[in-house]
């Protein structure tokens, strides 16, 4: 997997997901964790990025560990969450010496799983990680309802630049593999940089997600919509899924 482009942008990281509604996008893990989980207070985010999720788990007096790939994100995380532990590693292959109570992992970024193969690890990894009765909780995207043609856009300013960030799905419409396509553009003075990326990871359907998670957790399915829980309705392409550690 290529992380040329988080790398180098790692401090434009932020505004790149500036209209991320992260406390939003925490309290409702956090409710979901109070109705299904086991009440514990140990935390694990997956693909923590820069710490943005973290910071309000801490506020709701979780103790938080941060895993991911790249160590400039994580330099910006440890500045922004002292409270917290920060490691860099891979979400298929991590182990912990304490058990977790809720691990969590944002922003679709489960599907940096490149493969099925590395997708069963990382539910191994997380099953393993878990306390008994502990929660994974994650949002989806459903290979079948990918529309090649959509793109997400925004813009923003900072430091007298203008940045123009899109992201895009790309599915080829059959097998288990899909694209993320990010593009930044920044305009200093009429100085224009680009950057392009394409990120290969793995694509399902829900089906076979949750026959996936099925011999780890039990699974409860929402809708994509973090300010209300609403069971999914078994079409939308996007969902949350709760899944509690069996025993």
């Amino acid at each position: 997997m290529s992380t040329a482009l988080y790398t180098d942008l790692s401090a434009y990281y932020d505004l790149m997901c500036a209209d991320i509604d992260y406390q939003s996008q925490s309290d409702c893990v956090r409710r979901l964790h109070h109705i299904f989980g086991n009440q514990g207070l140990q935390h694990i985010d997956l693909a923590c990025g820069t710490g943005p999720h973290i910071q309000y788990f801490l506020q709701y007096a979780y103790q938080c560990r941060g895993l991911d790939l790249n160590q400039p994100m994580l330099d910006i995380a440890q500045q922004r969450c002292p409270q917290a532990t920060f490691t860099q590693g891979n979400m298929a292959n991590f182990a912990v010496q304490e058990k977790a109570d809720l691990i969590t992992c944002f922003l679709y970024s489960l599907h940096y799983c490149q493969d099925i193969s590395m997708l069963k690890d990382c539910f191994k990894c997380v099953f393993e990680a878990l306390s008994p009765g502990g929660m994974f909780c994650f949002n989806s995207v459903d290979k079948t309802q990918i529309d090649n043609c959509k793109s997400e856009q925004h813009y923003a300013q900072f430091e007298g630049s203008e940045f123009k960030f899109s992201s895009a799905w790309h599915y080829p419409g059959q097998g288990n593999l899909q694209s993320l396509l990010l593009s930044i553009d920044k305009n200093t003075d009429g100085q224009q940089r680009s950057w392009q990326d394409r990120h290969s990871m793995v694509a399902l359907d829900f089906n076979e997600l949750q026959s996936l998670l099925k011999p780890y957790f039990e699974v409860s399915v929402f809708q994509h919509d973090y300010s209300k829980l609403v069971e999914w309705d078994n079409h939308s392409g996007n969902a949350i899924f709760a899944c509690v550690k069996r025993y």
